[in-house]
């Protein structure tokens, strides 16, 4: 059983890491061995803390684009009441082209979830996938393909102009994220830059992307937790999801400003990502 003051190092943790094209799955696996808590990290309660943590973080990005959010489930409903969608309706096209980029991790999830928790979380596949984290993160800044500095019409605007099938590919990539080490939003901003987004668009496209997957994941995982009755895993859970819900707010801050200045790339973090993944290997292998 995590202590409080574990929940709040383990929420302050997945509040800056989940956001951050670092992974909170890989560092909330790999932390605990190197801190040398003594955690059963296939218990159900750790699961469900981590999943309170992943609540926070989505009713945080749920908030912070609530406008953004009004106008993209109106332009659905549009084009549903319509029975068509016009061309011109640039939030009911971003609506679509999030719900065709969420299919792909969505259903490996509802099929794989229980076979990825049970052979893969453990902190050694956790260092491996960070380790390729980076390795993605790189591999994406060579392979990105250039947005137009000309265009300067709003970021959902710009966005909605990607195609179904590109929608699709940025939303396989975020299927990596469901493995402890890949970074939701690296996985899904390295898509997005590899099918011509810019680091401002992807980043913010892979926010809308990001919080339906893990509000809906959240909100079922929850009220497993909620039936156990066990009101200390419940009040672990609930500190950890404040911690968290602050520093997710801090982070989608930094980060949507980080990246709307020009040259701003994910090499950083790819570095980070190589450099921590080879070190808990060390330790893990040593």
């Amino acid at each position: 059983m995590l202590s409080y003051l574990q929940g709040v190092v383990l929420g302050i943790l997945q509040g800056i890491t989940e956001l951050f094209p670092i992974s909170s799955l890989g560092h909330s696996v790999i932390l605990p061995g190197l801190f040398g808590w003594k955690i059963d990290q296939q218990s159900p309660y750790f699961l469900m803390f981590l999943v309170a943590t992943h609540a926070a973080t989505a009713l945080v990005l749920l908030l912070f684009f609530w406008k953004d959010w009004v106008r993209i489930v109106s332009g659905l409903f549009r084009s549903v009441t319509k029975g068509k969608m016009e061309r011109s309706d640039s939030d009911a096209r971003l609506g679509w082209l999030l719900v065709v980029g969420t299919i792909p991790a969505g259903l490996v999830g509802l099929l794989l979830k229980r076979e990825i928790r049970v052979y893969l979380l453990s902190g050694k596949f956790a260092a491996i996938f960070l380790t390729l984290n980076g390795v993605l993160l790189f591999v994406a800044e060579l392979l990105r393909r250039k947005a137009s500095v000309a265009d300067t019409a709003d970021s959902d605007v710009r966005i909605s102009r990607m195609g179904w099938w590109q929608s699709f590919k940025v939303g396989l990539m975020q299927v990596l994220a469901l493995m402890p080490g890949f970074s939701r939003t690296g996985s899904t901003m390295a898509g997005s830059l590899m099918v011509g987004l810019s680091h401002e668009d992807s980043v913010r496209f892979s926010f809308l992307l990001s919080t339906p997957i893990i509000g809906a994941a959240a909100a079922l995982e929850l009220t497993k937790l909620v039936a156990t009755g066990n009101l200390r895993a419940m009040g672990v859970s609930l500190v950890g999801g404040v911690f968290a819900a602050i520093c997710s707010y801090l982070s989608v801050r930094f980060l949507t400003a980080y990246f709307k200045i020009e040259n701003r790339r994910l090499t950083p973090f790819a570095v980070y990502c190589v450099l921590a993944g080879i070190v808990s290997l060390i330790f893990y292998y040593h």
